[in-house]
């Protein structure tokens, strides 16, 4: 079942997924911007294989031994931008391990051999040294990550592309996928309406949100989306 979910991510953008969320009442979890793709066009989806890093990197090797392919590795580095955590051994591994992408709270190095392996890698930026340190290991170091202000765990599929990353419960993945390629559906068939002449504008009936808005000025832009079938931006 969650295959076939993660699946369908792959045909959704994370704004798909973020609006989604936002019509479903799901708690919107984006990973703070700072958090980018290592090369172009980069995108991934999968379950969170969570890790917290406290200085070596055999904490990764072993998440990996209770991984499933498909599984998304989430690095907890703390946010850390004074030394790297996830270098070409470790992103060859797991790209050889089945895994489907990497997400680094933290900061990467050895991009350009990232870039060759071409494993989608998400991280706050790249630097040259790794860890000098070597911290004592929580014993539930495998059992969540912290990600910006979301913490996430197994029961967490992560989204990631060119817009950012986002987190998403295992039991809401459902009803987002459904709202999420709805309001696909919904931005496709506009914008081809678009090319075809027929302007935003027109569709939304704005002429007539102006006017019911100097009646009502409580009414929202969103609502009269709503009211005729266009609603995009929930």
């Amino acid at each position: 079942m969650r295959e076939k979910l993660i699946e369908r991510l792959d045909g959704l953008s994370t704004p798909h997924l973020a609006d989604a969320c936002l019509r479903t009442g799901t708690i919107v979890r984006c990973a703070p911007s700072g958090l980018r793709s290592v090369g172009q066009g980069m995108k991934c989806a999968g379950r969170v294989l969570p890790a917290r890093h406290v200085g070596s990197v055999d904490i990764f090797l072993e998440a990996l031994e209770a991984a499933e392919k498909g599984d998304v590795l989430v690095v907890d580095n703390g946010g850390r931008m004074d030394e790297a955590c996830v270098g070409d051994l470790v992103t060859l591994e797991m790209a050889n391990g089945g895994l489907a992408g990497i997400v680094i709270w933290g900061l990467h190095r050895d991009t350009s051999e990232l870039l060759e392996i071409n494993l989608p890698i998400f991280s706050l930026g790249a630097m040259p040294t790794g860890p000098q340190r070597l911290d004592i290991r929580s014993p539930d170091a495998l059992a969540w990550a912290r990600v910006g202000d979301w913490v996430v765990s197994r029961n967490d599929v992560v989204a990631s592309d060119g817009d950012g990353t986002l987190f998403i419960a295992e039991g809401q993945l459902s009803v987002v996928i459904e709202a999420a390629e709805a309001i696909r559906a919904t931005e496709l068939r506009q914008a081809d309406q678009m090319r075809r002449g027929r302007s935003f504008r027109e569709q939304a009936s704005f002429s007539q949100y102006l006017a019911e808005r100097a009646k009502m000025p409580a009414l929202g832009f969103r609502e009269h989306l709503r009211q005729i079938g266009g609603a995009i931006e929930e």
